[in-house]
């Protein structure tokens, strides 16, 4: 079965909310640490908020986009959901 564009980028709203509040919970835990650990963790912070970043550009540019461009756009979208994940995955894992 085929997504719709609408359903495709509900999901990627409803993903990005719970990225936003893992991302707001390791800033909170980078406020808190110690120098060395607070760096690094600083550093992912920002990382992953770059990654956020790509993906609203994509989630834009797939809100505009119409025929054959909408399913481009979606392979480089999810190309940026995997990478954004895969980078929230491992920054909760090593910072619990």
């Amino acid at each position: 079965m085929v997504e719709s564009k609408d359903a495709y980028l509900e999901k990627l709203k409803a993903k990005m909310a719970e990225w936003n509040a893992e991302i707001d919970k390791l800033k909170a835990k980078a406020q808190q640490a110690k120098a060395e650990g607070k760096i690094e963790l600083e550093k992912r912070v920002g990382d992953l908020e770059t990654r956020r970043q790509e993906l609203e550009t994509k989630m834009q540019q797939l809100r505009e986009a119409s025929g054959s461009a909408w399913e481009n756009l979606k392979a480089a979208a999810q190309q940026a959901w995997d990478s954004l994940d895969q980078a929230v995955q491992s920054a909760k894992e090593k910072f619990k």
